[in-house]
């Protein structure tokens, strides 16, 4: 087992690897200041290409709830092994319900041990996880190319119910890189069983954020739209940038 932290006194990580697993155990307080060195451990260990990766952080103390992102960051960068399975143990059933309401167990599951998890994993390796992404020119011809494109993987997944909304939910996260960035769009999305995640890159550091409801009450605004529209969403920064996402399932129809 190798351990490597920051500091002593702030972030441990310890690694092994079991049964061709790789579990990471996380001790100490995690914030804004140290979650990119996490990230990085997280994205590490999923290097070699291995069937999962267990990440215990029944010893972690978060201290800020921005830095529950970390997660999300790290799912989206995992770009060389993306069918890597990475996954979430606590030990704690409040800090459980907090990882659920910070959108991270959308994209890494959590459970309260180590066997539990691996219990899941064998089983979720039945169920495929269908991922497709694409890098579109800094142009509004990407609005279009964006569209067709989700239109198309989930015709090929036979989720035709959710192209009204995903259409949606893409060319407002388009959009809004062409607007407010300088950055190239690239867009991804995930399918697992009945959901669907819409997902846009840009390397801008500036969160997207939803701007306060007009004094009159109507918000038109474009997140406020996919707000409406999705199970969940989220601005979560990457090493290079951001990553805009939103969760989608059959009971968010147009």
């Amino acid at each position: 087992m190798s351990s490597v932290a920051e500091s002593p006194s702030t972030l441990a990580v310890a690694t092994r690897t079991d049964q061709s697993v790789v579990v990471l155990t996380v001790d100490g307080a995690l914030d804004t200041t140290n979650s990119a060195a996490l990230r990085d451990h997280i994205l590490q260990a999923t290097l070699e290409g291995p069937p999962a990766v267990i990440v215990d952080i029944s010893g972690l103390k978060v201290l800020a709830e921005l830095a529950w992102s970390t997660f999300i960051g790290a799912h989206w960068q995992i770009r060389d092994n993306p069918n890597v399975s990475v996954v979430l143990v606590c030990a704690q059933r409040g800090t459980r319900e907090a990882i659920t309401r910070s959108g991270v167990a959308y994209f890494m599951p959590v459970y309260s041990t180590e066997k539990a998890a691996r219990k899941a994993l064998s089983q979720q390796s039945r169920r495929a996880v269908r991922r497709a992404g694409a890098q579109l020119p800094a142009d509004l011809t990407s609005l279009r190319e964006s569209r067709r494109l989700v239109r198309e993987w989930l015709t090929a997944w036979s989720q035709s119910t959710l192209i009204p909304v995903a259409l949606v939910v893409v060319n407002v996260f388009v959009e809004n890189v062409l607007e407010h960035t300088a950055s190239v769009p690239v867009v991804r999305i995930e399918s697992h069983g009945a959901t669907a995640t819409i997902a846009v890159s840009d390397s801008s550091h500036a969160p997207a954020v939803r701007l306060p409801s007009p004094a009159n009450g109507i918000d038109v605004s474009g997140l406020a739209i996919v707000d409406a529209l999705s199970r969940a969403w989220g601005s979560t920064p990457t090493s290079a940038g951001k990553t805009v996402w939103a969760v989608i399932g059959p009971e968010n129809q147009l």
